[in-house]
């Protein structure tokens, strides 16, 4: 008897400590743009750095959607746009279901049948693996995925666990309940497409199924991506709309560099650049380019958030100057207008028609010495330091300036996102 409760504490244990663990991994980006950042990468960035000296495991603290670029495809856009969703539709229809079970208890309604209970036998688990789903799209680092599989296995473990209690305990009302409704899907579609999978095939299914996708995706990212290479310089602009600003930017940058003004990059080098306004958001995960792009310093994490679900694309287009506008209620035009990165006082230019583009540049290396362009640049074996900073006028490929950087992002040796 001791024995089997002790078992059943352990199964419980585990299975909320693979929540947990999920949850940690997922709400890494909550995290990061809050004042807690270093307090959590103090504790968890020795793991990413571990992970990310190996090539065996560089690959999980890799994104495999974009989360600096705004997705520069229809598909990948439906996809960031159902990270939302599932992560809203996940945590509402958890906490419905969480309340019909604690209330039943309360009230002593016996066995929850109703509701989504009466199609599904675990629909909070269901829930919290949808949610959980949204979360690794919202924050696309493969060791989610990772820590998700491990929720979802054992989740699986544990409703099993749940069901032979249930039996013991309410006998044949329950097994009648089993006969009427799924374990995480609808009766109809696991008797359609589930029956006849093998228990222990289970875990290597879900870990095959999860990680998979993350690899299809992250293939289709990379072949999606707007890249312009020419010499040992390859650009890829934040923003669809910049696609026609890369190459004359490029043009530019590669002038500069024949002409001597740009000796600090080298022609033996590769260089991956990142093509932005001037005021991008994200550019500090790129490389530390000032203050205001450290976000966890900022007064407005809890606006950031907010935009970074409920606007998935809107947040990556808006600046400091317009999260401080939106906070002070004053109109973000004039805000931006106001506070020029560049500090260019012109009353006939317009943010939106701007021809300033700032280029991060970021030097990329295979160990191997191989010229590398292209998605090449992004591969998993190849190491990535940041060099410069570059302001450009795309329409007259003047240099505006040149600001060099420490190797370092904003947020120091954390691995951060290179799409």
């Amino acid at each position: 008897m001791k024995r089997k409760k002790m078992e059943e504490i352990l199964t419980m244990l585990a299975g909320r400590g693979s929540i947990i663990v999920f949850f940690i991994m997922a709400f890494e980006v909550m995290i990061m743009i809050s004042p807690f950042a270093f307090f959590f990468y103090s504790v968890f960035n020795p793991i990413f750095k571990w992970l990310d000296q190996y090539a065996a495991t560089r690959w999980l603290t890799s994104f495999f959607l974009p989360h600096m670029i705004l997705p520069p495809t229809l598909f990948l856009k439906i996809v960031r746009i159902l990270g939302s969703a599932f992560f809203i539709i996940g945590a509402l229809s958890f906490i419905v279901c969480a309340l019909q079970v604690y209330l039943g208890k309360i009230f002593k309604w016996g066995i929850a049948s109703k509701g989504l209970y009466s199609y599904i036998r675990h629909p909070q688990y269901l829930s919290l693996g949808i949610w959980g789903i949204g979360m690794s799209i919202l924050w696309p680092r493969f060791i989610v995925l990772a820590s998700l599989s491990l929720m979802f296995i054992l989740y699986y473990f544990l409703a099993k666990d749940e069901e032979g209690r249930m039996m013991r305990k309410y006998g044949k009302s329950y097994e009648q309940y089993m006969n009427s409704a799924g374990m995480f899907f609808p009766r109809f579609l696991e008797s359609r497409f589930f029956a006849r999978i093998r228990v222990a095939a289970i875990p290597a299914i879900i870990i095959a199924v999860v990680i998979g996708t993350g690899f299809l995706f992250r293939t289709i990212t990379l072949n999606s991506l707007p890249f312009v290479s020419k010499d040992n310089i390859t650009l890829v602009p934040m923003l669809p709309e910049d696609n026609k600003l890369s190459a004359p930017a490029l043009n530019g940058i590669l002038k500069a560099m024949a002409e001597g003004k740009l000796k600090i990059l080298k022609p033996d080098k590769d260089y991956l650049g990142y093509l932005m306004f001037p005021d991008y958001i994200m550019q500090g995960m790129i490389a530390n380019t000032g203050g205001e792009f450290h976000l966890y310093k900022q007064h407005h994490t809890v606006s950031m958030i907010s935009d970074w679900v409920l606007h998935p694309f809107q947040h990556l287009r808006s600046s400091p100057s317009l999260h401080m506008a939106k906070m002070h209620h004053v109109d973000p035009a004039i805000a931006r207008k106001h506070h020029c990165p560049l500090g260019i006082n012109d009353s006939n230019l317009s943010c939106e028609t701007c021809p300033y583009r700032r280029v991060i540049i970021v030097e990329v290396d295979n160990g191997y010495g191989r010229h590398l362009s292209g998605k090449q640049l992004l591969s998993f074996n190849t190491t990535r330091m940041p060099i410069c900073s570059i302001d450009i006028n795309t329409q007259t490929g003047e240099i505006i300036s040149v600001k060099e950087v420490e190797e370092a992002t904003a947020w120091k040796d954390v691995p951060t996102p290179a799409i």
